[in-house]
């Protein structure tokens, strides 16, 4: 931390927080490969639709440093990685600029993606910049009131996914639907695992996540059925979806998933962020293999 001069682009780099942006990437690449499988992949809709994920993600990662700095959920005893407001690496003017700057370019790349797959476009850039500015911030922060999980589900699974395969073809494949439930499983996953680390410190600062609400057990068995989830749904692709049997290449990765379930059981506190980075990892590894398992 010595190293990071405030306002620097190091400074700038932690609080985009790039380990996360798998979780952007992931459900694009799945998305495009559904959209390839019913023949209608377009490279230009698909950059787009990678690089609008990536900038909405890191708007976000900015405004939950913010707004958590601002709460008071980011202390002097948190757990997790460091926190550009809460380290004094950028102030929050710096991250307000950051955002909006970061959101124009969305917008900028999405006005692109209007024009080539129409209005439906703007409801899903305009909801998905909504939910990622009101995941900790606003009179309903979603983070704050334990709905984080379900809309984490919701963008990271089925918007980016659907989304993804809807700006290539011009409409949502059946099999997409599908293949949206184990990336947003997974990408929830990585929420669960940060919850169960910061339980503690949440409860003091008033965020009452599912974990908070309910105990880290239950942190634990919403973990392991987010991973059945994401595995069984490979079955329904299978039977349902005109698939080969290479949609199954991701089972490759149970053993893994079990340790980092393993894991989350045992571990507390700064132990969980291996975890943490392991879950992230996984979802990026399980995406690339269903990719892989989608092309025809």
């Amino acid at each position: 931390m010595a190293k990071v001069t405030p306002g620097s682009a190091r400074a700038w780099a932690l609080a985009a927080r790039p380990a996360t942006l798998t979780a952007a990437f992931a459900p694009v690449a799945v998305g495009t490969a559904c959209a390839l499988r019913v023949g209608g992949f377009r490279w230009d809709a698909a950059l787009a639709a990678l690089v609008a994920a990536f900038l909405i993600q890191i708007a976000t990662n900015f405004a939950n440093d913010l707004f958590d700095f601002e709460k008071g959920a980011d202390d002097e005893k948190r757990l997790g990685p460091i926190r550009a407001a809460q380290a004094g690496l950028l102030t929050v003017a710096e991250l307000r600029r950051g955002i909006t700057l970061t959101l124009l370019l969305a917008v900028a790349v999405g006005i692109y993606l209007t024009h080539v797959a129409g209005t439906p476009v703007i409801v899903i850039g305009l909801s998905s910049i909504v939910a990622g500015l009101a995941y900790t911030g606003g009179p309903f922060p979603l983070a704050y009131k334990g709905l984080g999980d379900i809309f984490v589900m919701a963008f990271f699974g089925f918007v980016a996914v659907c989304g993804t395969a809807f700006v290539q073809t011009g409409y949502v494949p059946d099999i997409a639907w599908v293949a949206s439930v184990p990336m947003g499983a997974l990408a929830t996953a990585i929420l669960v695992v940060n919850n169960v680390r910061d339980f503690e410190g949440d409860a003091r600062a008033g965020k009452r996540t599912m974990v908070v609400r309910f105990g880290k057990k239950s942190g634990v068995r919403e973990y392991i059925v987010l991973l059945v989830v994401a595995y069984m749904s490979l079955i329904v692709l299978w039977v349902v979806g005109s698939t080969t049997g290479w949609v199954y290449l991701p089972f490759l990765t149970v053993p893994w998933a079990l340790d980092l379930a393993r894991s989350l059981a045992r571990g507390r506190g700064v132990a969980l962020n291996r975890t943490l980075a392991g879950t992230a990892k996984l979802l990026s590894v399980f995406g690339v293999l269903l990719t892989i398992g989608l092309v025809p």
